[in-house]
């Protein structure tokens, strides 16, 4: 098939990449012209503006959105709606709010243009080993596109979830999983660090032979053992981890929903702790042991 792909970032340009080892031809557009050149020479035809790439694909276009979430993705979606007809198509794959999906979709309806949403999954090694994809919207719309999502995706790596912002639902509520598992295998490994066994315990092969069989084995797991293979104490990180929105959203939808997800939730409050969002509470704390109980706190010189 032909696709245009607008965004190259980390996850766009080894979509690009894997699209074209497997024989699709891709147009690739990006906001800096320098990724756009490596495309192209690697397979890819270059074009330097949303007008440009439509130009260089046949109807019916399908144009897949690989760019942070937000207004930029709006941005985006309204000038495709303008310069795309009747029977094409745009994919949105980044880490949209589903919530944002129906007024984009409506949108591009008026002019005849289909719109899916698409949860993509598997980072930086997706290129290699196959993405996991979500999508929403259409359901016709989604079967012509197979041919790219089989290229993309390991063996049934792909899933059509429901009508618009089901894709990008779903992708949310993983990524508010993914929350949670990544806090649980840091609190456990910290658990073991911090014991009397710790300077002795050798993490990335306890990493490696959890995923023998242990009922905790996962590719987080895998991914862990090669960091501590490499830092085995992690000490050229700084202990500071960023959220992407999607853990808060998935919070957020339970609030709505009225279920309970405090490990998520708590997962996502441990993020903004490690980005010193937490210290004036610590403060407080230590403030309150101090006048209650006269227990001593450590002041700053």
């Amino acid at each position: 098939m032909q696709i245009g792909i607008i965004g190259l970032g980390r996850m766009g340009m080894n979509m690009a990449r894997r699209l074209i080892r497997g024989g699709h031809e891709v147009v690739v557009c990006n906001r800096t012209p320098d990724k756009v050149q490596q495309m192209a020479a690697e397979g890819a035809k270059g074009a330097s503006s949303m007008t440009e790439l439509v130009g260089n694909l046949a109807a019916p276009r399908v144009v897949w959105l690989m760019l942070p979430a937000g207004s930029v993705v709006d941005e985006h979606v309204a000038g495709l709606a303008g310069l795309l007809a009747e029977g094409d198509m745009v994919i949105e794959g980044g880490n949209s709010y589903y919530k944002d999906d129906a007024p984009r979709a409506e949108l591009l309806r008026k002019n005849g243009i289909a719109y899916l949403d698409a949860g993509v999954s598997g980072g930086i090694w997706g290129l290699e080993c196959g993405y996991c994809i979500m999508v929403g919207g259409d359901e016709a719309g989604f079967k012509s596109i197979e041919p790219l999502l089989q290229t993309l995706t390991q063996p049934e790596g792909y899933l059509y979830c429901g009508p618009t912002g089901a894709g990008h639902f779903v992708k949310m509520v993983h990524n508010g999983i993914e929350y949670a598992m990544m806090e649980a295998y840091g609190e456990g490994f910290n658990i073991m660090k911090q014991s009397v066994y710790g300077p002795e315990l050798q993490f990335d092969k306890i990493a490696h032979l959890w995923n023998r069989g242990s009922v905790v084995r996962s590719w987080l797991l895998e991914l862990l053992e090669t960091a501590f293979g490499n830092d085995p104490k992690l000490g050229g990180l700084e202990p500071i981890v960023a959220d992407s929105g999607e853990g808060r959203w998935t919070v957020q939808q339970a609030l709505d929903s009225g279920v309970p997800a405090p490990v998520i939730a708590q997962a996502v409050f441990q993020r903004f702790e490690s980005q010193g969002q937490g210290a004036f509470s610590h403060k407080a704390l230590a403030a309150l042991r101090r006048e209650f109980g006269g227990h001593r706190v450590i002041v700053k010189d």
